[in-house]
C-alpha cells in the first residue's frame, strides 16, 4: 500500500467537545474514522505541579499526507493552552481496512 495510515491521538476536557471535534475530523476528511474513549484519568506534571484530570480521548485514522491538516484543525478546535496531539505510523494492519482509511481521506480538498 502506497499510503501510510497513521494513528493520531488527542485528549480533550469532556464527551461533547470529543464529539464536536471527531465528527470535524471525519466531515472535513481529515480522518477515516475517529474513536471517542471516555473515562481516561490523566496525571501531568504542568507549569511545576501534578495535576489530575478527566479526560475524553480521541483516536483518530488519518494518513500521512494529511496529518498536518489533522494536527492544524484539532489545534484549531482544542480548548487547551497545550494539547498532545501525537501520531503513530501503524506498520501492520489489515489491509482493506488500510485502503479504506487511505480512501476517505483522500480528497482534492486537500491538496
Amino acid at each position: 500500500m502506497d499510503e501510510q495510515v497513521l494513528l493520531a491521538i488527542t485528549n480533550v476536557p469532556d464527551a461533547a467537545t470529543a464529539r464536536t471535534m471527531a465528527r470535524a475530523l471525519v466531515e472535513a476528511r481529515l480522518a477515516a474514522c475517529v474513536n471517542i474513549l471516555p473515562a481516561v484519568q490523566s496525571v501531568y506534571r504542568w507549569q511545576g505541579a501534578v495535576e489530575e484530570a478527566a479526560e475524553v480521548t480521541l483516536l483518530a485514522k488519518t494518513t500521512r499526507r494529511h496529518y498536518p491538516q489533522l494536527q492544524q484543525a484539532i489545534l484549531a478546535a482544542h480548548p487547551y493552552e497545550l494539547p498532545e496531539v501525537i501520531a503513530w505510523p501503524l506498520t501492520q494492519g489489515h489491509l482493506p481496512y488500510l485502503r479504506w482509511v487511505a480512501a476517505e481521506t483522500s480528497s482534492d480538498s486537500h491538496e
